[in-house]
């Protein structure tokens, strides 16, 4: 799995930002389940909370959007984020039914698929905020490369029912229309922070360590502001 290197303590930013953390979906439709059987939801959650204390610790102003898991609503996440300097919505990530296979998890059958892990980021080209979008997508990705985090390519033209459009192949920045990165006018990324249906990443993304290092890497990120 990764190679995780150590890290110094985060200074306070010279610059304080306001940041919306989104938590991705909702209780009654939790995206994603783990090869465990564990919802995305849950993942989305414990990630985001970490991300908002990481960012606080660090003199960053943290609108943490959708944490009791009731806000259906797509518009609302994007409204409650208006007076943010960057929206960042947090995910945890699949993969496309053919590639799923069968396994038996304490007596109940869960799918998975080994052959695709990493993280990947999203902004939409036509987005108003775009080219602040783009570049904050690329800080927040080089921080995650330079903590040992690789990004996924299962969502790259070739892969049947993906088929995305690359804006930089290298770092795992595609285009997407979702609705957090598209109506906004303030700068969007939706992170997809691994694939929980691999089964090796689904258990590594669950660990306390793993989510300081992503949310340390979203605040090196922050650079890009």
């Amino acid at each position: 799995m990764w190679r995780f290197l150590l890290l110094c303590s985060c200074a306070v930013s010279a610059q304080a930002a306001t940041i919306a953390v989104d938590v991705g979906h909702y209780l009654a439709a939790p995206g994603a389940t783990s090869a465990y059987g564990v919802s995305e939801f849950s993942y989305n959650l414990a990630l985001a909370r970490q991300v908002e204390s990481t960012l606080q610790a660090a003199g960053h102003k943290v609108v943490l959007i959708n944490a009791d898991g009731r806000m259906r609503e797509l518009r609302a996440r994007v409204q409650a984020a208006a007076s943010a300097d960057l929206l960042i919505s947090i995910h945890h990530d699949s993969v496309q039914p053919q590639y799923l296979q069968v396994w038996d998890v304490a007596g109940k059958s869960q799918r998975y698929a080994d052959q695709f892990s990493g993280y990947s980021l999203f902004v939409h080209s036509q987005a108003p905020q775009f080219s602040r979008s783009l570049k904050c997508a690329q800080a927040i990705s080089q921080s995650l490369g330079a903590q040992g985090f690789k990004p996924t390519d299962h969502h790259a033209p070739g892969i049947a029912g993906e088929e995305r459009v690359q804006l930089d192949p290298k770092l795992g920045i595609y285009d997407a229309d979702f609705v957090v990165v598209r109506l906004g006018k303030v700068p969007a990324v939706l992170f997809e922070a691994g694939v929980i249906v691999n089964r090796a990443e689904a258990l590594t993304l669950q660990e306390p360590a793993t989510q300081t290092y992503m949310a340390e890497a979203i605040l090196k990120g922050l650079a890009c502001l």
